[in-house]
């Protein structure tokens, strides 16, 4: 083995691996970079700042895109398999924290592009080792899907009476008190439904009055039905995962966590031990 390929070993060590000290250190190094490349681009928003530094603040963000560059030109160097680092997940937004700088030079609006390197904080789950929490998200993910059906036809309710009531409205109210069409009443009722109320546009009528107070009172009572199905299948999907035991015979699953038998076929859930 030559010193080349001692070399690139010991820098992918460096780079990809974070069971390490080495590599906790790079990673953790990485992190305050990408943090305080963040940091400069909110700093740089701020318009007296901006008049004042403006010209520090590119030069600085041009040295942050010089180091993710480097970094990620090391990155294909040291795997052994550039190509499929390159369009993995990490390696598609390593490229694309340095793209905005680049583009940054021809489109000045392009900067505020540069927020996006926040998603690399994500390494943080490596660095810290706080990726087998992550495996919970499943429950997460089995409530969603189980919620799916629940919720569009909560939400198709929702446009159905927020389309009656800016309709109302805006035949009861009309233009000269705000309501100039019927998707101006719409906005208004979705507006006054989920309790924002920005107050721009209000009814002048007594009848108005009495619509407005009665999808107050709705908003209210629907604004909890589909946190209240979220958390219904959120509870049911952690019980089946502990009463998962599937059947050997007909494979029905989701058992009680005590069940010895099946109780579509009857068959014993688990082996005897001889």
């Amino acid at each position: 083995m030559d010193s080349k390929d001692t070399w690139r070993q010991r820098l992918y060590v460096i780079i990809f691996q974070t069971d390490t000290v080495a590599g906790r250190r790079f990673d953790s190094t990485l992190l305050l970079i990408i943090f305080a490349s963040l940091v400069v681009v909110v700093l740089d928003s701020i318009d007296d700042v901006h008049q004042h530094y403006a010209g520090l603040l590119a030069n600085i963000e041009w040295a942050f895109t010089a180091i993710f560059l480097v970094e990620y030109l090391l990155r294909l160097y040291c795997s052994p398999k550039p190509l499929r680092y390159a369009f993995s997940f990490y390696g598609l937004v390593d490229l694309l924290a340095i793209v905005p700088g680049i583009l940054a030079l021809y489109y000045s609006d392009a900067q505020y592009l540069l927020i996006i390197r926040i998603i690399r904080m994500l390494r943080i789950f490596r660095v810290l080792k706080l990726a087998p929490y992550l495996k919970q998200a499943h429950y997460l993910l089995s409530a969603l899907r189980g919620s799916k059906q629940k919720i569009l036809v909560f939400l198709l309710s929702v446009c159905t009476l927020v389309t009656v009531f800016g309709t109302l409205m805006y035949v009861v109210e009309g233009p000269e008190h705000g309501f100039t069409s019927i998707p101006k009443g719409i906005y208004w009722a979705i507006v006054t439904l989920t309790t924002v109320g920005y107050g721009d546009i209000v009814p002048k009528t007594v009848l108005g009055q009495m619509i407005s107070s009665m999808v107050m009172i709705t908003g209210y009572s629907i604004i909890a039905v589909p946190t209240g199905i979220f958390t219904a299948e959120l509870t049911n999907a952690m019980r089946g995962e502990k009463q998962q035991h599937d059947c050997p015979v007909c494979s029905k699953d989701q058992h009680e966590p005590n069940a010895s038998f099946c109780s579509r076929c009857g068959n014993a859930l688990f082996k005897k031990m001889e």
